[in-house]
């Protein structure tokens, strides 16, 4: 075992021991390789550095009650790394690739997940870049798959505990056809200044609207966006909004707990109507939020005025961890236990 603090850790890089790579060349995957490499050597006029040939992806490996780990419904995250690929003409990794890949880092970097009980997991980081040259405006025909694997802690600092957010109109994190809907790099460069901008206001993320009308709520800087009033879970829809596999098991935990879900416009005004909100992804899971503020309007949208996360994002959470961790019956499946 890795000598880490592990109830302390930040979302954060730690080197590990190893990773493990893939090459796409002259049209087929070759085999995956193992490297104690944390640098990649690749060609000065490689795609991903001129083009924005690069996706990615990011999941977690659990240490259960039980002492097994587990990663949480890998599959999905295999599928949206594939619909990435296919966005920006990257060839696409094949499943069983990736889960071998996955496998053999998490086996390879054991002494790096922590145990149970520490509230940190082991973050897994695919990685898919065009890796072969071009000068012209055209797709590569070399590709590199990587996954890193490093202990983390909460991505929020804060943990499970309410946030304050921002209301931002003056950038976009993505066009209404763009690249919103998939897991690119440019999507994240995009929000960049409006996320730093936002921590040093003070707040824990941007919340970004529709970039045509300003008017409907889309990402919650780097995770979905949900609110719970009159019985309802309720997420935004939006073609420029990433699909969070979190977000997905949410809604089917809410169904169980015999909410009913919709995905739909959220405009701006109806922040107001919310018993609680949030946002949810893989890194924070929930981060329930206290303000939203809106900084053109100078509007703040109060929520968790006892200063605690309402008791159905609470719910939610614990559900969803606790099926993590194997401490509730995992009915739906999600879990693949790493032998």
């Amino acid at each position: 075992m890795a000598n880490i603090d592990w109830k302390n850790l930040s979302f954060g890089y730690t080197k590990t021991n190893y990773n493990v790579r893939c090459y796409f060349r002259d049209g087929k995957w070759g085999h995956l390789e193992i490297s104690s490499e944390e640098t990649i050597n690749i060609h000065m006029a490689a795609t991903a550095l001129h083009y924005g040939q690069e996706a990615f992806e990011g999941l977690k490996a659990f240490t259960g009650k039980d002492g097994q780990t587990r990663v949480f419904r890998w599959e999905e995250n295999a599928k949206r790394l594939q619909r990435s690929a296919e966005a920006i003409l990257m060839e696409a990794v094949p499943t069983a690739l990736f889960k071998e890949a996955m496998e053999t880092v998490i086996k390879l970097n054991k002494d790096y997940i922590p145990p149970y009980g520490t509230g940190s997991s082991l973050y897994l980081r695919p990685l898919l870049i065009g890796s072969g040259p071009q000068v012209g405006v055209k797709p590569a025909a070399e590709y590199l798959f990587v996954i890193f694997a490093t202990p983390v802690g909460p991505y929020f600092k804060e943990g499970f505990k309410p946030v304050d957010v921002e209301i931002v109109r003056d950038y976009d994190r993505a066009a209404p056809q763009g690249t919103g809907n998939v897991k690119v790099g440019g999507n994240y460069a995009a929000s960049l200044r409006a996320g730093v901008r936002a921590h040093e206001e003070g707040y824990a993320a941007s919340l970004f609207l529709d970039s045509k009308t300003k008017t409907y709520i889309d990402e919650a800087g780097p995770a979905n966006f949900f609110g719970i009033k009159e019985g309802k879970y309720i997420t935004p829809d939006s073609p420029s909004i990433l699909p969070s596999i979190t977000n997905m098991s949410l809604r089917t935990l809410a169904d169980d707990m015999g909410l009913k879900v919709e995905r739909r416009h959220i405009t701006v005004d109806e922040l107001d109507s919310f018993d609680e909100v949030g946002a949810c992804g893989t890194a924070a899971v929930i981060s329930p939020i206290k303000k939203i503020h809106d900084r053109n309007t100078n509007i703040n949208y109060m929520y968790c005025k006892d200063g605690h996360a309402g008791p159905i994002s609470t719910k939610l959470y614990k559900t969803l961890q606790g099926i993590q961790m194997g401490e509730i019956e995992d009915i739906h499946h999600w879990n693949t236990i790493i032998k």
